[in-house]
């Protein structure tokens, strides 16, 4: 007969019901020397480059469009890849981040909204403020590379 071990629970805040889901797409910019491109959100908080999906849009769809909008690069839905998800929980929404990873874009990415850009390697995003939506998906994209 097997044992089930007494249930411990993890730390962390409890979930809250009711609030608003806000998907949004986000893209892991690899380049030939393996770097990923981060875009600093606000005075010293980066972030992987994306955002909300509108209506009826795929994630994918909204990650083309997104970059085309903020960084001026051009990719296509079939040059995106699933690396990982996030789930974070904030004070007025709950938004589920999706991670896709691209290698293939035309153009060179541009902070087009006055967002600075940086090439970093994954060990060093560790070390970089990053959105907590964000955080979780260091350690997926660190698996993936």
């Amino acid at each position: 007969m097997r044992i089930r071990p007494r249930f411990v629970p993890c730390p962390g805040p409890p979930q809250r019901a009711g609030l608003p889901l806000v998907t949004v797409a986000a893209a892991a910019l690899i380049d030939a020397d393996r770097r990923v491109l981060v875009a600093e959100r606000a005075l010293g908080v980066w972030e992987f480059p994306g955002g909300k999906l509108e209506p009826g849009e795929t994630p994918e769809a909204a990650l083309v469009r997104e970059l085309a909008e903020e960084l001026g690069i051009e990719t296509s839905t079939a040059c995106l890849t699933p690396a990982g998800f996030a789930s974070h929980q904030a004070e007025t929404r709950h938004i589920l981040l999706l991670l896709f990873a691209c290698r293939n874009w035309g153009g060179e990415p541009v902070g087009l909204q006055g967002q600075a850009v940086q090439w970093r390697r994954v060990p060093e995003l560790y070390r970089l403020t990053m959105t907590p939506a964000d955080v979780p998906l260091i350690g997926q994209l660190d698996q993936l590379l």
